[in-house]
């Protein structure tokens, strides 16, 4: 992956903002789980924010749960990923919830052990974007852990949980993401083809896939990894934002290598926790050691 190529793509929903609408003070939750999410450590971001910013940037949006938590401070949003079946999901959720949460609730009705084989075998049209959103957030609700991962060939493969009742469909939290998307943008591209405004007070929360530890069992969010060159070039594109005047955020994970990456006088680290509940062995589930990274001072 290496390079980062540019993923903008021609996809079912182009996504189209009222500028006229406020960022609303709602209760949204993320609408799927996530791995390497960030509700555990929501506090610890608040407290390290910058204390104004105008526009928001999480160009590895994943579950967002910063997003979701900050809404109401940015004068708009501006969300991505490279996950297109997610990124697609967002755009449903905020152009067209009634249509998903009915086709959510007729999976729902009908789960079972040969569904959920059958629709994780199942090739999907890009096209139907509101079938895209319904199989993504079916699986990832009733799939081990809640995690997604894919093989090379970029297929899903994650085997079935064993769920008494997995929540298949949450309308009230559904229809709050929808709120609370109204006034960000949504893209499926990659995290350099961003455009904070140098000196304008906008902020950028970088989330990338980590950094491995000894512990980590998995790093395919795509189908393609996130390497060690990858990291140095995000490195580098911190670097180009901090100069151009943008305030940012990065979490990673705390590794020799990490550390050693942002070991430069634009970078302030720090080391919080974060649980950790999505791992193949129960034993090793529980708090790690995490970075924070700002190129500004905090308080905390």
């Amino acid at each position: 992956m290496s390079g980062n190529a540019s993923r903008n793509l021609s996809i079912p929903f182009q996504d189209k903002t009222d500028s006229t609408i406020v960022a609303q003070n709602t209760s949204a939750q993320p609408f799927v789980k996530w791995a390497g999410g960030k509700r555990n450590l929501l506090n610890a971001i608040r407290e390290r924010l910058p204390a104004e910013f105008n526009n928001y940037y999480e160009p590895f949006v994943g579950g967002g749960a910063i997003f979701f938590a900050i809404a109401d401070r940015a004068k708009h949003a501006y969300l991505s990923d490279n996950n297109l079946d997610l990124v697609i999901t967002y755009q449903v959720i905020k152009a067209d919830p009634t249509h998903l949460i009915a086709r959510l609730k007729e999976y729902a009705a009908s789960h079972s052990p040969d569904q959920y084989y059958r629709v994780r075998a199942t090739e999907h049209n890009p096209i139907d974007a509101v079938e895209v959103a319904a199989r993504f957030i079916y699986l990832n609700k009733t799939c081990f852990n809640g995690l997604y991962r894919v093989n090379k060939a970029g297929k899903f493969n994650v085997p079935i949980g064993s769920y008494k009742n997995p929540g298949i469909v949450n309308e009230e939290n559904l229809m709050d993401c929808h709120k609370a998307l109204q006034n960000a943008t949504i893209n499926y591209h990659d995290y350099k083809d961003i455009n904070p405004k140098p000196q304008s007070g906008d902020f950028v929360y970088l989330d990338p896939p980590y950094h491995p530890t000894a512990d980590d069992y998995f790093t395919a969010y795509t189908k393609e990894n996130f390497t060690e060159q990858d990291q140095s070039e995000l490195r580098d594109y911190a670097l180009e934002l901090h100069r151009a005047g943008v305030k940012i955020m990065l979490s990673n994970s705390k590794t020799k290598f990490i550390a050693d990456l942002y070991n430069d006088k634009a970078f302030y680290l720090r080391t919080v926790q974060a649980p950790r509940m999505v791992n193949c062995k129960p034993n090793q589930r529980g708090a790690v050691d995490e970075y924070l990274i700002t190129n500004y001072k905090t308080d905390v």
